[in-house]
């Protein structure tokens, strides 16, 4: 067999599994190490199979959201061992002394929040949350056609704000404000009670279609440390920046609506938004460092593909 082909058939052979392995791993009783670096492997196969075009970013693109998904959800597989192992109380602890003893999320709805009725900024807040799945992946789609010279950088800081973020998520399973307050943690003698506000506005606004939308965009809800809604809008905020100031300046604006809307609304804790930071920001700083490993292995890469068509 010619080697090329060999390559091709390798990388087909890995392009399959690592589809299926994310959609079978239950049936097959699949381990997480294996699911997740089959999963991982897919945007490298791709890779070596298609020369570099647009078709071929967004496929990679798209893979590696998949082998993301496929690593933050299975923790929710087994869920009454994933409630064994979430923790409830430290977040409230930190915020409350964050907060002068009470949380802010509390603090806030209790200020602002109207029971029963939801105002134009709480709706507002709410779509800030919503439209959050489109702004880290409509950042690196806007680079792709407007700066494609910027692209590879800013996926790979977008990307790996996701896939370092989601290890907390199997390290150290939190639960967010609402949960907390389901489990009377939040309780503090006075009243009102926390509401999460994101699904009363939205068994309003979508009527019968949110129990549907929500059980297919909710796969894991005790994945709270650290807020990746938080911290992929950061990083999404500085490859903005670098593009210019108008879409900076649409970046952080964002940061700072979405960080309002997610304490406010009950989803997420100050202290989650604090760790989303502090991982946004290191990603930042170490970029110029890991750069050079990032070209080797783009490289690698580039001579896989060519053997591939030789």
């Amino acid at each position: 067999m010619p080697r090329s082909t060999a390559i091709r058939a390798a990388a087909c052979t890995v392009l399959a599994v690592g589809l299926a392995a994310p959609l079978l791993r239950r049936r097959l009783r699949l381990k997480p190490p294996v699911v997740i670096a089959a999963a991982a492997a897919t945007p490298f196969a791709l890779g070596t199979l298609m020369p570099r075009s647009r078709t071929r970013d967004v496929g990679m693109c798209v893979l590696q959201m998949y082998a993301y998904l496929a690593t933050y959800q299975m923790p929710n597989d087994d869920p009454e061992k994933l409630e064994a192992r979430v923790k409830v109380k430290y977040p409230v602890r930190i915020d409350r002394v964050i907060g002068l003893g009470t949380t802010p999320t509390m603090r806030l709805q209790r200020a602002f929040g109207a029971e029963g009725r939801f105002r134009a900024w709480e709706k507002l807040l709410v779509f800030s949350h919503w439209v959050w799945f489109a702004v880290p992946h409509g950042t690196v789609a806007y680079v792709l056609f407007k700066h494609p010279k910027q692209f590879p950088t800013a996926a790979a800081r977008i990307y790996a704000t996701f896939d370092i973020g989601v290890i907390g998520y199997w390290a150290v399973p939190t639960a967010p404000p609402w949960y907390a307050a389901q489990q009377g943690l939040m309780e503090d003698g006075r009243t009102p009670e926390l509401r999460r506000m994101m699904v009363e506005y939205g068994e309003q606004f979508w009527k019968a279609g949110w129990a549907p939308l929500y059980g297919v965009l909710g796969g894991n809800p005790l994945a709270a440390m650290p807020s990746l809604h938080f911290a992929t809008s950061v990083t999404a905020a500085h490859v903005l920046s670098d593009t210019g100031r108008g879409a900076g300046l649409l970046g952080w604006s964002y940061v700072a609506t979405l960080g309002l809307a997610l304490v406010y609304l009950g989803e997420h804790y100050v202290t989650d938004l604090m760790a989303g930071l502090a991982l946004a920001e290191s990603i930042q700083a170490a970029t110029p460092k890991v750069s050079p490993v990032a070209r080797r292995i783009s490289r690698t890469l580039q001579q896989l593909e060519a053997k591939a068509r030789a």
